[in-house]
């Protein structure tokens, strides 16, 4: 094993914090629905590429990748509240809702390669343009936008569930629904209203991997591993827990790479996953 330079040391660690900024913003939406909503929602995934290929499709129409957001947030919304209105409407287990979102996922990865083909795709944008230097070390926009959206989203969804009516009464509907509609909380609502935010926040994770990286549909199962161990790792409902897990993954990636090879990369997630559980069994 050769040891790394100094400077490719220190670009593997800005490196990995900003991948693993995405991995927080990937698992933000799901670590919401899976702690407080019960419902291990696998198409969170396939709507974050989706958010990236309509971010691709309509820059390449002359939007600004940015305020492509207006228009894919509303939308990603709208599906979350419909999606949920089913699973509930037809009393779907947390089981059972893995099954069924893998099923949607596999229809939404059929509907990307329908509509763009299985060919790789890249946004080109002038925000990847834009890179700022600090010493030896390199980073690009959308990496800082990336790691700006993670840090806003997460901070300010915690600090939401924390300190805000709303989030108290989400909490309480999720440790008690029955109990939390006997104090006049509309736990149905609240739910529906939760799914589409988290559905919103897939959106946005895949405008940031749109501007940051190569589309390809086949890579929507990539992302599934890394990012469940992050929220296994960093906490169900606990939106701080799941940045700083896909943090600490991100960055423990790529000093693996700069260490050994690309190849002992993959490992790392599951590996800290098992470690985790293993001396906090609870988190089963």
């Amino acid at each position: 094993m050769n040891f790394p330079s100094a400077t490719l040391l220190g670009q593997s660690l800005l490196s990995g914090l900003f991948i693993g900024a995405l991995y927080g913003l990937f698992g933000l939406g799901l670590s919401l629905t899976w702690g407080m909503l019960r419902q291990i929602n696998l198409a969170h995934f396939a709507l974050a590429f989706l958010g990236a290929y309509l971010t691709y499709q309509l820059s390449s129409l002359g939007f600004d990748p940015l305020l492509t957001l207006a228009v894919v947030l509303p939308c990603f919304f709208a599906f979350g509240v419909l999606m949920h209105w089913l699973l509930s409407r037809f009393s779907i287990t947390p089981f059972n809702s893995l099954l069924v979102t893998f099923g949607l996922t596999v229809i939404i990865e059929s509907a990307i390669q329908w509509i763009w083909t299985a060919d790789y795709r890249r946004l080109e944008s002038h925000y990847g343009d834009v890179k700022f230097r600090l010493g030896t070390l390199y980073a690009s926009l959308p990496e800082l936008l990336t790691l700006v959206a993670a840090l806003l989203l997460c901070l300010g969804t915690w600090a939401a569930m924390r300190y805000t009516d709303l989030g108290k009464a989400l909490r309480a509907a999720a440790e008690d629904a029955p109990v939390a509609a006997a104090f006049g909380i509309n736990d149905r609502a609240l739910a529906l209203i939760l799914s589409g935010t988290s559905a919103a926040f897939a959106g946005v994770a895949g405008g940031c991997l749109a501007l940051g990286y190569t589309l390809d549909p086949s890579q929507i199962y990539a992302w599934i591993g890394v990012v469940f161990a992050a929220v296994m790792i960093g906490g169900l409902g606990k939106p701080i827990g799941v940045l700083v897990a896909g943090i600490v993954i991100g960055v423990t990636e790529a000093l693996t790479m700069a260490f050994t090879s690309p190849a002992w990369a993959p490992l790392v997630s599951f590996s800290l996953l098992i470690v985790v559980l293993l001396a906090r069994p609870q988190k089963l």
